[in-house]
């Protein structure tokens, strides 16, 4: 009987690689973009190349030394929707390989923001919310195992929820004519928006071991709460009345993370008329150790109507760290401990490009981008790429704007469940509509 619980329980906890045990050690899966980049349809538009243009209240996210560049007081919405899908390859179990979707809609950013002066110094403040980091996911497949007298056959569901968001208070001033400094406060709570994710692992099927048939049931829930703050620094360099060059820095910073676990296993030996139901609940407070991230961008403008840009953006995923209370510490990108990861920092390539087609009454923005956006893995970052194009309407102090931004990528994740010989494809579409007003 030991033979078999201790069975079960391995292939129960391993299927996908979620470990369950008391120092709540796991993984902590981005589905989304992992890098913590800015907001807004016209930014997004231009394939995220915003770094070196930030000329729009969504500088609080981009690089907050642009926001000087905002002359009237304005409020700004975003909002976003997304469908992606994973298409999964087990070489192990082919039966578990096959598609996997999932669509959501959102808000993605608001904004406040007023310019005034004082001592003869053009500042600006803005009140700004950002929604960074989505977790949303759901799989759902079969995968049959067996040994030299075992077998079991299992049916899986895997489904994340929740995001994290940050409210940001910005400051910025122009301490010369063409050089300004900027700052974003963000604040990580549930002021807004609760700061939260869930994971659920249901799993349940037959086997037998030895000649003894049996049934089983496990369900898994792990609930996490975060709660933290960290800054953006920001610089904008107008070099000339073409060439613009900024650059950020956003801080690393310690996460309260709350950690509430319940799991339930139910086994059933329909031979030998004998069952059992084990269920644990337990709440664990960790840290979450958030890395630094950085970028430097360009915009040159060849004509009132025309505008190229570029970033490199930078995180430092290898200082992504989950310690728990006892004070293990591992990494949530492999869930190994700290010494066995092999994390290397994930650099963003980023170009866009911007024209105005400028009447007496209006405007109309056509916008493209490319972008390399990789994904923290063990060994060396996952190649994730992307295009995007936008376009809008500016009329008097209205500014309507939307992007469509595809995402994609071949083969990768295969340290995400090393043991099943796993990989995917990514296909990510997403739309994004922005409404900015002037007074």
């Amino acid at each position: 009987m030991k033979k078999i619980f201790f069975l079960i329980c391995i292939i129960l906890t391993g299927s996908i690689q979620l470990s369950h045990a008391q120092d709540f050690l796991q993984r902590i899966e981005i589905p989304s973009s992992p890098n913590p980049v800015g907001s807004g349809a016209r930014a997004l538009g231009m394939g995220g190349a915003f770094i070196g243009v930030a000329d729009d209240a969504t500088a609080a996210s981009w690089n907050p030394g642009g926001l000087i560049q905002l002359e009237l007081p304005e409020i700004s919405f975003v909002g976003m929707g997304f469908h992606r899908t994973d298409d999964n390859d087990f070489t192990n179990n082919p039966e578990a390989s096959g598609t996997q979707s999932v669509s959501k809609t959102g808000i993605n950013y608001f904004s406040a923001a007023y310019p005034f002066q004082l001592l003869e110094r053009n500042m600006i403040v803005s009140l700004s919310y950002q929604n960074l980091y989505d977790f949303t996911r759901k799989w759902s497949f079969p995968i049959y195992q067996k040994g030299i007298d075992w077998h079991i056959d299992q049916n899986v569901d895997y489904q994340s929820d929740g995001s994290l968001s940050a409210l940001g208070l910005a400051y910025c001033i122009e301490i010369l004519p063409r050089i300004s400094l900027g700052m974003t406060l963000n604040l990580w709570n549930d002021w807004f928006k609760r700061n939260e994710w869930e994971t659920k692992h249901y799993q349940w099927g037959t086997g037998e071991d030895g000649g003894d048939a049996f049934t089983f049931e496990s369900r898994s829930i792990d609930e996490y709460s975060f709660n933290g703050f960290n800054a953006n620094f920001g610089i904008l360099w107008k070099i000339n009345g073409r060439l613009t060059l900024g650059a950020v820095l956003k801080t690393p910073f310690e996460a309260d993370l709350e950690i509430r676990h319940n799991s339930f296993v139910s086994r059933q030996y329909t031979d030998l008329g004998y069952g059992s139901v084990n269920e644990i609940d337990t709440v664990e407070d960790a840290e979450l150790q958030m890395p630094l991230s950085f970028g430097v961008g360009a915009s040159y403008r060849f004509s009132k109507a025309f505008t190229a840009s570029m970033d490199l953006y930078g995180t430092k995923w290898d200082d992504f760290i989950l310690e728990s209370g006892n004070g293990k510490k591992t990494s949530p990108i492999t869930g190994l401990s700290e010494a066995e990861s092999d994390i290397d920092p994930a650099l963003q390539l980023r170009l866009g490009a911007e024209y105005l087609f400028i009447q007496p009454k209006y405007a109309v923005p056509v916008r493209a981008g490319l972008f390399y956006d990789p994904a923290p893995a063990q060994g060396s970052p996952d190649n994730i790429y992307g295009i995007s194009m936008g376009s809008g309407f500016a009329y008097k102090k209205y500014i309507f704007d939307a992007a469509y931004q595809y995402r994609f990528a071949r083969n990768i994740g295969e340290s995400i469940l090393n043991a099943w010989g796993f990989s995917q494809d990514i296909d990510e579409h997403t739309l994004y509509f922005s409404l900015i007003v002037h007074f």
